[in-house]
């Protein structure tokens, strides 16, 4: 594999210094931002995420800040979920759509303040759009990308580490719920989320100088919990079911294709980017639907790009996602399966770089 070549163009974080110091050893680039992904191994990573504590530098989930009067009017024409309970203390999963009823982004979206609010995004130059509808629809806001760097805290142990950092209210956040806590004198928003099904929070850092000191706070008092830097892990991620934007989905999905229906509120679809198209697609059926898939044979090479999905010789859909399980001894895949095949159980066979492999479409995910 290539290496990646350091340059302005790829940002570091406030956490940079940290993840080297912990024997970083793989990133990926999003949202022109180093996220770090491997420092033992993948699979060591993955075992130590469900048994203890991980820190995760996730600063490249950068935050599109709307301020102002019509902030919440603006994000509710962004989205088809209904935004009705939106609060200081629970934040919400919001797919952004467009004209087509494609999705553009799966953010979660947090009230940062009176008027205020974060759209912590994935992978893509959601900034751009969202200004852009505001200046071409005269809505009385200011959007921007404030220096806000999320740092997550995952694993069975999360609740013990955190704290230990920021005292034992912090137990009491339920799914999804945030709420600001202390530390060093100034208040962090932390929610109980974070892209694992091990458990744990996010901590949106406001201000880059900041973030060094909570780093070392973690991990001195994680030292009893063998607390470690992790990131992102793709083998528990595939059993879980989390997807990833630009991977899984992209704009040429829609959010009922994805398996989000549950965040599609008819009330919104007359109103919103793309009602119409996902209107449509409610009445009619979707033609394919995110699935969770079982590869047969040995453990299969990196999924770099999309695999055919095949039955009786004719496509059906593909793979996006796929790795060796070593908890379910099996391979694990993400794909998006016409509706003719996506029934658990169907028997189809994957196009691998080592050849065709047999494939079985699943009722669910694993976790």
């Amino acid at each position: 594999m290539a290496l990646l070549s350091p340059s302005r163009r790829v940002r570091r974080t406030p956490f940079s210094e940290g993840v080297e110091a912990q024997g970083i050893k793989a990133y990926t680039v999003y949202n022109r931002m180093l996220l770090p992904t491997m420092f033992a191994s993948v699979e060591e990573d993955y075992h130590h995420l469900k048994q203890a504590v991980q820190v995760w530098d996730v600063s490249c989930e950068r935050q599109v800040q709307v301020q102002g009067p019509d902030a919440l009017r603006l994000i509710q024409f962004l989205t088809p979920r209904d935004l009705g309970k939106i609060s200081p203390n629970r934040c919400m999963y919001v797919p952004v759509t467009d004209q087509g009823g494609g999705m553009l982004n799966d953010p979660v979206l947090v009230q940062a303040g009176p008027e205020t609010y974060w759209i912590s995004i994935a992978d893509s130059d959601l900034l751009m759009w969202v200004n852009a509808v505001a200046a071409c629809n005269g809505f009385d806001v200011t959007v921007s990308e404030p220096d806000v760097s999320p740092l997550g805290v995952q694993g069975p142990k999360s609740d013990d580490l955190m704290a230990q950092v920021f005292g034992d209210k912090v137990r009491d956040l339920t799914f999804f719920g945030c709420d600001r806590f202390k530390f060093n004198g100034f208040d962090f928003l932390i929610a109980r989320s974070g892209y694992s099904k091990q458990g744990g929070f996010e901590i949106y850092v406001e201000g880059s100088e900041r973030g060094m000191p909570l780093w070392h706070a973690l991990f001195e008092a994680g030292k009893p919990l063998d607390v470690r830097a992790g990131g992102p892990n793709l083998i528990e991620r595939i059993e879980s079911g989390l997807l990833s934007y630009g991977n899984d989905m992209t704009s040429d999905n829609s959010p009922l294709e994805c398996g989000l229906g549950k965040f599609v509120s008819a009330s919104q679809l007359g109103t919103c980017f793309g009602g119409r198209a996902m209107r449509e697609e409610l009445e009619a059926g979707s033609a394919q639907m995110i699935r969770a898939l079982e590869i047969e044979g040995k453990a299969v090479p990196t999924c770099d790009r999309a695999w055919p999905l095949r039955a009786d010789g004719e496509i059906v859909g593909q793979v996006t996602s796929a790795t060796w399980s070593p908890d379910f001894a099996t391979n694990v895949a993400i794909g998006m399966v016409a509706a003719t095949h996506w029934n658990g159980g169907r028997a189809l066979k994957v196009d691998t770089p080592d050849g065709p492999r047999e494939a079985r479409v699943r009722h669910g995910f694993w976790n």
